[in-house]
């Protein structure tokens, strides 16, 4: 439900960040049914883009929180912005949504759900890769029992260029590539990809994390090159792998089990419709495709559901407690890659017997 059906008035949404993501999602905000009530951005021509497309520009955050017509807040900064931007909205009375990752570490997360909880506001982050057709393919597979026990996955992307891709060029068109804005592969593509691979495992939990973060081509300052190596505590691993410096990719999926293998294509469109052929081979060699899931939620329905929560009609799609554990080990990731060690997050027990 878009609308509160007592005064007829439209759900208002004002955006913090009118950069390339928070454009588009002005456009999946009105196929909702919501409207974008306010923007601010800090950049002029920013700020010219979404008054050329109708919207009202306000001039600071505090304009923009202090507004009656805006119910929820969507923060679309750099990630090193995320905690101050959603903290000071959610403090001011507002419902946030939050672009992924929806912090730059665990202990941020926690600080934001304590707020959330306390004002009794609604926070979501938007991690919408959650319903991806090749995700939601693998996971349909998985859960039919396909491939028996599961034993290994790989997740993987790969391309010759840097994760920075089509970012808006009026404000620091390369932050992606910088630290101190929480810039590298972990965070951009790594964060969906690990979130991914936590909500297909469930209910297994990762048990240790083991990783290496390296800035080869297109950054020294972070990442451009991230590999994630997770132990689960029913003795399956996975693997996320985000090279940005690799002429040859490997393929999207790879999945091992008791019953057979699987693999998908890479697509350097990133063509999840391509990413969700995956083929299954079994033990004597007999090799088919995998049916494909129905498509899952889009970003318009995203929204729905966030409006929905906040009209106290349920949960938002993605809630704040579905992402911690994801928080958690790309926490791990990054100590792992400073030590050089693996690090533990649930003593194991012994696995169980065949």
């Amino acid at each position: 439900m878009t609308t509160d059906m007592t005064t007829g008035k439209k759900f208002g949404v004002g955006i913090i960040g009118f950069g390339r993501i928070g454009a588009e999602h002005s456009q999946w905000i009105a196929a909702a049914g919501g409207i974008v009530t306010a923007v601010v951005d800090i950049t002029r021509a920013r700020r010219s883009l979404a008054e050329a497309r109708g919207l009202t520009t306000v001039d600071s955050m505090d304009a923009l929180l202090e507004r009656g017509d805006v119910d929820a807040v969507l923060v679309t900064t750099p990630t090193n912005m995320h905690f101050d931007h959603a903290s000071r909205a959610i403090s001011a009375g507002k419902h946030v949504m939050v672009d992924k990752p929806v912090a730059l570490d665990l202990a941020q997360t926690t600080k934001l759900d304590a707020t959330a909880h306390q004002m009794r506001r609604v926070l979501s982050v938007f991690h919408n890769r959650r319903w991806d057709i090749d995700y939601l393919t693998v996971l349909q597979a998985v859960r039919a029992g396909l491939f028996g026990r599961l034993i290994n996955i790989e997740s993987r992307l790969g391309q010759w260029g840097s994760c920075v891709g089509p970012a808006a060029k009026e404000y620091r068109p390369g932050w992606r590539n910088e630290r101190r804005f929480g810039g590298g592969g972990l965070y951009d593509w790594g964060s969906h990809f690990v979130d991914q691979i936590l909500q297909l495992m469930l209910p297994a939990k990762p048990a240790s994390v083991f990783a290496q973060l390296r800035g080869n081509v297109w950054t020294r300052d972070c990442d451009d090159f991230a590999r994630v190596c997770i132990s689960f505590d029913n003795n399956a691993v996975a693997m996320v792998e985000i090279n940005t410096t690799t002429t040859a990719p490997l393929p999207r999926w790879h999945i091992d089990g008791t019953a057979g293998s699987a693999e998908s294509p890479f697509s350097l469109s990133y063509d999840t419709q391509t990413w969700a052929n995956l083929r299954f081979t079994a033990p004597d060699g007999s090799n088919r495709l995998i049916e494909r899931a129905q498509p899952g939620l889009s970003e318009a329905d995203l929204w729905r559901a966030f409006q929905r929560a906040c009209n106290g009609e349920g949960e938002p799609a993605v809630t704040l407690q579905s992402v911690t554990a994801t928080m958690r080990v790309l926490d791990a990731a990054r100590k792992s890659s400073r030590t050089n060690r693996s690090v533990e997050l649930i003593k194991l027990l012994p696995p169980p017997r065949e």
